[in-house]
């Protein structure tokens, strides 16, 4: 069967079922992983993965904080997270992005900073902010990737290796 941009090559009932367990194991990883995880903090969502992995999003907040952590649910849940992002309320409008932690390149983060987003919205904020700093530029080009596909306003001085971000849902 040819494969073109509308139809993917068909599947052999092997790959099928291959695909049914491995889902089947993440339903029931994430049952237990649920369990475990709203013990300790509060449970924000359960996303999907850019690798259409099933993901659990959970939160601490403290004070003037918020880290939003996720786990993969590909294996249990021994009390550590996949990626996370450190924020801090800034003001009556603003959530300040302190850092973003964790596995690169499975979406953990986009799906990560769509909550940030809904969290925002939902305690109506209207920025989200960040610095972008030294340490930040062996890796800038993917962070301005990250950012402008989130629909972020960035601002880089790289004589100085430095930057800001700021969303704004309006």
């Amino acid at each position: 069967m040819q494969s073109t941009a509308f139809i993917e090559n068909e599947k052999n009932k092997q790959e099928l079922q291959e695909e049914l367990d491995a889902l089947e194991i993440q339903v029931f990883r994430m049952q237990e992983n649920v369990k475990e995880i709203a013990k300790k903090a509060y449970i924000v969502s359960i996303d999907q993965t850019k690798e259409a992995n099933w993901v659990i999003v959970y939160a601490n907040r403290k004070a003037n904080t918020i880290q939003l952590m996720l786990h993969e649910c590909t294996k249990p849940f021994r009390g550590n997270w996949d990626s996370a992002i450190e924020a801090e309320y800034k003001s009556e409008t603003t959530i300040h992005i302190s850092d973003i932690k964790g596995e690169q390149n499975k979406g953990f983060g986009s799906v990560l900073m769509k909550h940030l987003k809904e969290i925002a919205h939902q305690e109506n904020k209207h920025y989200i902010t960040g610095n972008i700093v030294k340490r930040d530029f062996d890796h800038v080009e993917r962070l301005k990737h990250f950012y402008t596909k989130h629909y972020f306003d960035i601002s880089m001085d790289h004589n100085e290796q430095s930057g800001k971000i700021v969303w704004s849902p309006c």
